[in-house]
């Protein structure tokens, strides 16, 4: 009997045991998906809570009018004119224009490549690549705006027909530009250059001179300034502009729309290496090719500037 009774005893104490083991894993479950309960809870409500925080902070930006300046360089006809079209728009959008003008072709580039200035608006790309390889700078093309033509204006002679033995012809003297208005002159047969010159072409790339021109080479914010000292002389459009000429009514000659000229020297904003896919000049470069501003270009500067598609 005692033996039996100690049976029943020790078995009791076996179930115990068993259920208590059982309610300890169920504790533990238990605790366990509260846990991980309470951790999704706290991601969430730190997520909601993160996102709010960046809602409120662009609503108070938008509040107090803070705005991302954006300092460009550029020529002052008619690229700043363009830009100042331009900083209107931009101004909705969130970002200052500063536009700073330089009257020649160096400072833009040096100003970009140091930092200084977050862009420059004022060169086609074959002077953009011809200064880096000259300079070692490292700045690239974010984006075309405009080409414009280049065009033969009247000096102390009023036409191509009046062309004499020994006339000067005032032309820009850097690389790029001066090929441009040497293959301008051989167009118009006045000049005939060595085969496959090209965009290299320089004076000493002339072939047949029948009338013994004489090529004035001078900087090409200089070359409008000596219209009264040589036959003729060959502009760049902004210049032109500058100078109070007109392509359609005043050139000449002139480059034509649909000429290589006019798709190999469009106008472009310049960056340095990796600032190209920034938001901010990717704004400006929308702003720039937008309807608006293409109908600002084309009933303001009579064919001396050409929206670029």
């Amino acid at each position: 009997m005692k033996k039996k009774v100690l049976s029943l005893l020790l078995a009791g104490v076996l179930v115990t045991g068993a259920l208590t083991g059982c309610g300890s894993e169920a504790a533990k479950e238990e605790t366990t998906q509260a846990q991980t309960e309470a951790a999704t809870e706290a991601t969430e409500a730190e997520e909601t809570e993160n996102t709010e925080a960046e809602a409120t902070e662009a609503e108070e930006k938008e509040n107090t009018g803070e705005t991302t300046v954006i300092k460009i360089a550029a020529s002052p006809t008619p690229h700043a004119e363009i830009l100042a079209q331009a900083k209107t728009i931009l101004a909705d959008q969130g970002y200052d224009l500063e536009i700073t003008e330089f009257e020649d072709y160096v400072q833009p580039n040096e100003v970009v490549e140091s930092g200084e200035f977050d862009a420059n608006y004022f060169q086609h790309i074959p002077y953009l690549d011809s200064f880096n390889e000259e300079k070692g700078t490292h700045l690239v093309n974010a984006g075309g705006i405009h080409y414009e033509p280049f065009g033969i204006y009247a000096g102390t002679k009023t036409s191509l027909d009046d062309i004499a033995d020994g006339d000067t012809i005032a032309v820009p003297n850097d690389t790029t530009n001066e090929a441009r208005a040497l293959l301008l002159l051989q167009d118009n047969g006045i000049i005939t250059l060595k085969e496959g010159a090209g965009l290299e072409a320089t004076v000493t790339d002339i072939a047949e001179n029948p009338h013994n021109i004489e090529i004035v080479e001078l900087e090409a914010a200089q070359v409008a300034r000596v219209v009264s000292e040589n036959a003729y002389v060959v502009l760049n459009g902004n210049y032109a502009l500058e100078a109070g000429f007109s392509v359609g009514k005043d050139a000449l000659a002139y480059e034509k729309t649909d000429s290589e000229a006019a798709k190999t020297y469009v106008n472009v904003i310049a960056v340095k290496e990796g600032n190209e896919n920034n938001d901010a000049i990717k704004a400006l470069v929308d702003v720039l090719k937008s309807d608006a501003i293409k109908d600002y270009i084309n009933s303001t500067y009579d064919g001396a500037v050409i929206p670029f598609e």
